[in-house]
């Protein structure tokens, strides 16, 4: 077992110092059932790319990425089982080499697999759901050391399990539903204007598998990143139009920052390829940038997503200061217990700022004042300031949640300030 040595002190971003006391990568689930049992305090981390203190602790931070690694397919039930710290990029090749696919990623392929489905991260597409939606089966470390294995369909409150945020155990391993392996072209679309898009968003979003807008909340036109799925049995796409919405194809690739190096993202051009190598925003061999970023993001209901858009643009002078771009997606409803998408079509509104906390914050003060009225769910893993009564009052099952929490991990080892501040989990 690593002990502290090389692991990193930090998150991704570097706006969070651990304070943990400890630092591990257990070599086998018996050592890590051995760490946990014999902690008072401990908190899973899985690829650092939370962006506030969810994975904080002052006690034993504990990493899977050291586990053995384990990717095994079941062709049969079209399902995978992979280790928890596996990376998607990783598990994208290999399923696509055996003719599966997941049916959806985030925009970083960078991200672990049990991280991104304990805070519901996502990619974009009206009838796409977060990741977790995918999971059919966890196997958790629980607070006594315990290995148990958690099953939709047999466990009654596995929609509560999933997205957990790491409060009920350490994940070892994720099982996920498959599909057949299939191609995404990519085009990038330019001259997005604030009326057109206003006029049509419940149109510009169904029009692709996976849709997703570019803005700086000004008066300059947005762009358009739209991802079809190719004709099955062709290898070719449905032909792409040379004009969505009022804005044009763009001939060049591009990079969602404007001015930027695209040399980051994923092929664009209409040119078809394997889904993992579409989905995503960016390539798995680049890192997106060299962590100078902070990122926040908060999901309203569809019906809203047309007047939660006109109220921040109401306020774009205030927080451009402190922005690099955001972005605008879709995510399908769930029965996750607390996803940002529970029981409600969602509209994304992701915010990546400059590296600079104060000007951030006082963004986020004027964007939560701005989006309260269309009842707002934070994204778990990034930056925001609402307090743990609204989020409460935002998350139907969160009482449920923390009844579930008391009876998996009554003694608290798992639990920590943020789990706290957000959810009352004292």
């Amino acid at each position: 077992m690593s002990d502290g040595a090389g692991l990193e002190k930090t998150n991704w971003a570097g706006n969070v110092v651990f304070g943990a006391s400890r630092r591990v990568a257990p070599t086998s689930i018996e050592e890590l059932q051995a760490v946990v049992a014999g902690c008072g305090r401990a908190r899973p981390v899985g690829t650092r790319h939370s962006f506030n203190t969810i994975a904080d602790t002052t006690g034993t931070l504990i990493s899977t990425a050291r586990l053995p690694g384990l990717i095994r397919v079941d062709p049969g039930a079209g399902e995978v089982t992979v280790s928890a710290g596996t990376r998607y990029a990783t598990l994208a090749r290999e399923l696509h080499a055996q003719g599966f696919a997941l049916p959806n990623l985030a925009s970083l392929p960078h991200i672990s697999v049990a991280g991104a489905c304990a805070t519901a991260t996502h990619g974009s597409g009206d009838r796409n759901g977060n990741l977790a939606t995918s999971v059919v089966a966890l196997e958790l470390v629980t607070a006594t050391g315990d290995l148990r294995t958690l099953r939709r369909g047999v466990d009654p409150d596995f929609a509560g399990q999933v997205v957990a945020l790491g409060a009920l155990g350490v994940a070892v391993a994720v099982t996920l539903d498959l599909v057949p392996t299939f191609q995404v072209r990519q085009d990038v679309y330019q001259g997005l204007t604030r009326a057109a898009l206003l006029d049509h968003v419940e149109e510009i979003f169904s029009a692709a598998y996976s849709v997703s807008v570019f803005t700086d909340w000004s008066s300059t036109p947005s762009r358009l990143w739209v991802k079809r799925r190719v004709v099955e049995g062709t290898g070719e796409a449905d032909p792409a139009p040379v004009e969505m919405f009022g804005a044009r194809a763009v001939h060049h690739p591009v990079h969602p920052v404007p001015g930027l190096d695209p040399v980051h993202t994923t092929p664009q051009l209409g040119i078809p390829g394997p889904w993992h190598e579409r989905l995503p925003h960016f390539r798995p061999g680049f890192t997106p940038s060299a962590g100078d970023e902070l990122q926040s993001e908060y999901f309203v209901a569809r019906d809203h997503a047309a007047a939660a858009i006109e109220a921040i643009h109401r306020i774009g002078d205030r927080i451009r200061p402190a922005l690099r771009i955001s972005e605008l997606r879709t995510i399908a409803a769930d029965d996750l217990w607390l996803s940002p998408a529970y029981r409600r079509d969602a509209m994304s509104l992701h915010f990546t700022w400059l590296p600079d906390e104060a000007a951030v914050a006082r963004a986020l003060a004027a964007i939560e004042r701005q989006l309260a009225p269309f009842d707002p769910r934070p994204h778990w893993g990034k930056v925001f300031t609402l307090p743990a009564r609204t989020i409460r009052a935002s998350c139907p099952r969160a009482a449920d949640f923390l009844q579930l929490a008391e009876r998996h991990d009554p003694t608290g080892t798992f639990r920590n300030p943020f789990l706290a501040h957000t959810l009352g989990l004292a």
